[in-house]
Parts: structure tokens; C-alpha cells; sequence
């Protein structure tokens, strides 16, 4: 019976960790800042959020709000792993000048259509 419940458990707190959107799994901290961006006036070209599968772990790539602000690649815990366009060179922060070649995988997760 113990392990019933671990596993159900299980389940459930697995859950809870991600949410489909577009049929794909999204993590809730990925769609908590979603919903923070749709807090704010709409941006300009609007909003977006990719994900990628970059070196066997899928990120998420958020679109920023204007000109040179960089665009930021983050994990499955939203921890910014780099920002591989965007700046005022429009190179990014240099942490990741390969992302565009190495990643796959690109599915649009989410788009701003206020």
C-alpha cells in the first residue's frame, strides 16, 4: 500500500511541475513569467516564447521587449542560461554564440496576440 501512495504521489507533484500549451509540456515557472509578460503592455514586436531542445535538455527562448535588450535562453527551472541574440551589437551576451546552430527542436510555445 506504501508504495501505492508514493507513486500516486508521485504523479501528482509531476503534475503540477508543468502545464501542456500547445500540446507540449511547459514548466509553471516558464508560464508564470508568461503571465507576468501578459501583465504588461504589449511589447513591440510582440511577445514570444520557443522552446528548443539545446544540448539534450529542451530551454526556453523569451523574445524581449525592444531593441538591444537581450533575448534570454532559460532551463526547466528558469535559471537564464544565456542570451544568444539581442543587445545593441544584436550578438547577445557571448555565453552562447552557437545556440541558433546547436539548438533543435524549435516549437513556438507561446505568442502575444493582443
Amino acid at each position: 500500500m506504501k508504495w501505492l501512495v508514493t507513486i500516486l504521489s508521485g504523479i501528482v507533484l509531476q503534475s503540477q511541475s508543468c502545464k501542456k500549451e500547445n500540446g507540449v509540456r511547459m514548466p509553471l515557472c516558464i508560464q508564470d513569467k508568461i503571465e507576468a509578460i501578459r501583465q504588461q503592455p504589449r511589447f513591440n514586436p510582440p511577445a514570444a516564447v520557443y522552446r528548443f531542445l539545446f544540448k539534450d535538455k529542451y530551454v526556453f527562448l523569451f523574445s524581449s521587449n525592444c531593441c538591444d535588450q537581450y533575448d534570454y535562453v532559460y532551463d526547466r527551472d528558469c535559471n537564464i542560461i544565456c542570451a544568444p541574440s539581442g543587445g545593441i551589437a544584436g550578438k547577445g551576451d557571448g555565453r552562447c554564440t552557437n545556440f541558433l546552430q546547436m539548438a533543435s527542436d524549435k516549437t513556438l510555445m507561446w505568442k502575444d496576440t493582443r
